[in-house]
C-alpha cells in the first residue's frame, strides 16, 4: 500500500487532498480544492469509505473550509475512486455534481441493473472470452461490488466553462479511459487537471465492455485523445495535476510515450495472432503483464482481458485482425494481405 502524502497548499487558493482508497494498491486519489466565490469547488471526491470521507472532511478543514461550504464538484470520470463520495458530499453540503454526459449515461445504465444481473453479465462475457471454469467459479464467489454514486446534476460538455464567477476552468473531453473522461484546464494559471487520462509513469486502464463487443473503439478514442491533449495550446508550459502519482510537466512528450506504449502492445498482439486463431483468453494469457499471469487474481485477469479486447478492437478497425464468431468463444486471427478485400 502506498503511503498517503499530506494535504498540500499549491498556492493561489488551490490545494490537493489525498483521499485514501482502503485495501487497494492504488493507495489514494488526489482531490483538488479550488477556492471560489460562493464556496470551494472540488475536482473529484474520492472513494466511498468512512476513512476516505474523514480524510476529505479533515483535508478541507486544513484548507480553511468546512465540507458544508463546498458549492460543487467536477468529476473527471465515473470510476468509484473519483466519484464515490458524491452522495455524502451532497448530503453534507447540497453541492452540485458535474460530469460529461457520456459518463452520466454509463452510470444510468449501470444503475438500471442490480448486482446479481451485473455479475451474471460479466460471467457470460468471461465464458465467451474462453476463461477456464476455475476462473469463472472464482469470480462468481467473489464478484466486484459496484456502488453507484449520486447522479450528477450537471452535464459538462467539451470546451464548456464551469459556471463559477472568477474561475476560468474549462472541460477538455478526453474519451478512452471512460467514454466521458474529462481533463480540466485552468487557463489563467496554465494548469491542467489530467484525472487518469495522463499519468506521469503508468498508463491508465483502457478496456472494452462487453469483452467481445464489435461496437466502439475505446483504445482508438484514447490514442486520439492523447494526441489532442499533447497539442493543447502551450502544452509544455502547463503544469499537469493528475489524480494519482505526482505533478509533472512535458505534456507533449508524455502523451507521445503513452501512444508509443500502446502501439508496441498492438504490435505484439498482431504477432501473436499471426501464429493462428486465438480466443481472448489465449491472447491475454500469453501477453506480458506487470504481475505474472499465474499470480493474478481473477478480477485482475478480467481487467487484463478487457484491456486486450480494446486493443483487438483497434486492430480490427485498422484491418489487421478479424474476428470469427462461428464458435461459442470468438477467435481472432491476423489478416494477411491475401485475405484483404480487393
Amino acid at each position: 500500500m502506498r503511503e498517503v502524502p499530506p494535504v498540500e497548499d499549491l498556492g493561489e487558493g488551490l490545494w490537493s487532498i489525498p483521499v485514501p482508497v482502503p485495501g487497494n494498491p492504488i493507495g489514494f486519489t488526489y482531490v483538488y480544492v479550488l477556492a471560489a466565490t460562493g464556496g470551494p469547488v472540488l475536482i473529484d471526491t474520492g472513494w466511498d469509505h468512512d476513512a476516505s470521507w474523514t480524510a476529505l472532511v479533515d483535508g478541507l478543514a486544513r484548507t480553511g473550509h468546512r465540507v458544508d461550504q463546498v458549492q460543487g464538484a467536477v468529476l473527471t470520470h465515473f470510476h468509484a475512486d473519483h466519484s464515490g463520495l458524491t452522495g455524502r458530499l451532497r448530503a453534507a453540503s447540497e453541492a452540485w455534481i458535474a460530469m460529461h454526459p457520456r459518463d452520466i449515461d454509463v452510470l444510468a445504465r449501470l444503475a438500471a441493473h442490480d448486482q446479481d444481473a451485473r455479475t451474471a453479465s460479466m460471467i457470460a462475457q468471461m465464458t465467451r472470452a474462453g476463461f477456464p471454469d476455475e476462473d469463472i467459479e472464482a469470480f462468481r464467489s467473489s464478484p466486484t461490488l459496484f456502488r453507484s454514486p449520486a447522479a450528477p446534476d450537471l452535464a459538462l460538455d467539451d470546451g464548456e466553462r464551469i459556471d463559477v464567477p472568477g474561475l476560468d476552468l474549462r472541460a477538455v473531453w478526453t474519451p478512452g479511459h471512460t467514454p466521458g473522461h474529462l481533463c480540466l484546464h485552468l487557463r489563467d494559471r496554465d494548469l491542467l487537471f489530467t484525472g487518469d487520462h495522463v499519468l506521469p509513469r503508468i498508463t491508465p486502464h483502457v478496456g472494452q465492455f462487453p469483452l467481445d463487443s464489435a461496437e466502439g473503439d475505446p483504445l482508438g478514442d484514447f490514442l486520439a485523445s492523447q494526441e489532442r491533449t499533447g497539442r493543447l495550446p502551450d502544452a509544455d508550459r502547463l503544469l499537469c495535476l493528475p489524480s494519482h502519482e505526482a505533478r509533472f510537466t512535458g505534456l507533449t512528450e508524455r502523451t507521445r510515450e503513452i501512444r508509443e506504449h500502446h502501439e508496441e502492445r498492438l504490435g505484439r498482439m498482431a504477432d501473436l495472432l499471426a501464429r493462428g486463431p486465438a480466443t481472448l483468453w489465449d491472447v491475454t494469457s500469453r501477453l506480458e503483464w506487470r504481475r505474472p499471469w499465474e499470480n493474478m487474481r481473477v478480477t485482475a485477469r478480467h481487467m487484463a482481458a478487457s484491456e486486450t479486447a480494446a486493443h483487438l478492437r483497434t486492430l480490427e478497425e485498422r484491418g489487421l485482425v478479424a474476428r470469427d464468431d462461428a464458435t461459442t468463444a470468438p477467435r481472432w486471427v491476423a489478416v494477411t494481405p491475401a485475405h484483404l478485400p480487393p
